[in-house]
């Protein structure tokens, strides 16, 4: 069996510290020849270390001298999940209607939580989500920001239920598809039409998740995924 890489003593350092409270959030790394010197690894090895950290969205590097400079604790979870899963959905290995089956479940499973959240800033979320909403209605909003909007609506919504890992889960797929996103509408000869019934899908959506009514809200929510996934070139047809 081949030795694991000389980087992985940082990688399983970094986690130990993270558990023990040790390092936080906001904490700096050690300088790279500090870390070299106490794992007795080459400093190349330590900063492929942090390269990879980065790319799990753990540390944020900066170049130069000073305070600023270094590697940086940060938690950013979503970003990386989803980077890792349009590779692997380019790959073929993920296929695209398994993604966006597990983003029904995630969003329906939201929506029920929703519905019974006591989450005190559940008022404002709903007035946040409404605004986009009422900018989406814009036609002068261009289709970028209208796909922006469209992820911001459903990641808002589904912080009501209150589960950091399923909204992270959902945000990472929602990256996960973009391609496919600007695929559907490069390839559909009516997208004003279907931004339209899209924009009619999510207030339904939204007046539902206002009035508490969960299973109402899941059904609006997956028919509205799986009905913009069929536009998709060369999506299967599901049978409902």
């Amino acid at each position: 069996m081949s030795a694991a890489p000389a980087y992985t003593v940082v990688l399983d350092w970094l986690e130990r510290q993270l558990r023990s409270g040790a390092l936080r959030v906001g904490d700096k790394l050690p300088a790279e020849r500090t870390l070299a010197e106490d794992f007795g690894i080459s400093r190349a090895s330590v900063r492929e270390a942090v390269r990879i950290l980065a790319a799990m969205g753990l540390v944020r590097s900066a170049t130069g001298s000073g305070p600023q400079s270094g590697a940086t604790v940060i938690s950013d979870p979503s970003a990386a999940l989803g980077w890792a899963l349009r590779m692997h959905i380019a790959t073929r290995s993920l296929p695209v209607a398994d993604v966006v089956s597990a983003r029904v479940l995630l969003e329906t499973q939201s929506s029920l939580d929703a519905a019974s959240s006591t989450c005190p800033e559940r008022e404002e979320i709903l007035e946040q989500a409404a605004q986009m909403l009422d900018r989406m209605d814009d036609p002068a909003v261009d289709d970028e920001q209208f796909h922006i909007l469209d992820a911001q609506f459903h990641l808002h919504l589904a912080s009501l239920g209150g589960n950091v890992v399923l909204e992270t889960i959902m945000a990472s797929l929602r990256e996960a598809t973009i391609g496919y996103v600007q695929e559907t509408v490069a390839g559909t000869s009516d997208w004003p039409a279907i931004r339209a019934r899209l924009q009619e899908q999510h207030h339904a959506i939204h007046r539902a998740t206002e009035a508490r009514d969960g299973a109402l809200a899941a059904r609006l929510l997956r028919e509205h995924i799986m009905w913009f996934y069929g536009h998709a070139p060369d999506a299967p047809r599901h049978r409902e």
